[in-house]
C-alpha cells in the first residue's frame, strides 16, 4: 500500500511539474515574439469642452386607490 501512495504522489508531483514548465516556457515564447515597448509620447490634450449628458430626474408616480373587488357566492 505504501508503495501504491509514493507511486501516485511521485506522478501528481511529476505532472504539476511538468505543466508549470510547459507554462512557462508558453509565456516566455510569448514574450520573445513581442517587441519592447517604446516610450510613446502622449498627445497634448485639445482645449476642447466636454460635454455630458445628463438625465431628468422622473417623479414619483401616483396611484390612485385599488378597486374591490366582489365575488358571487
Amino acid at each position: 500500500m505504501f508503495m501504491g501512495i509514493l507511486y501516485l504522489f511521485l506522478t501528481f508531483l511529476f505532472c504539476f511539474i511538468l505543466v508549470h514548465l510547459i507554462k512557462l516556457a508558453i509565456i516566455g515564447i510569448n514574450s520573445l515574439k513581442k517587441p519592447t515597448p517604446v516610450e510613446e509620447k502622449k498627445p497634448t490634450p485639445k482645449a476642447e469642452p466636454v460635454y455630458y449628458i445628463v438625465e431628468k430626474k422622473r417623479s414619483k408616480k401616483t396611484y390612485s386607490n385599488p378597486k374591490e373587488i366582489e365575488f358571487k357566492k
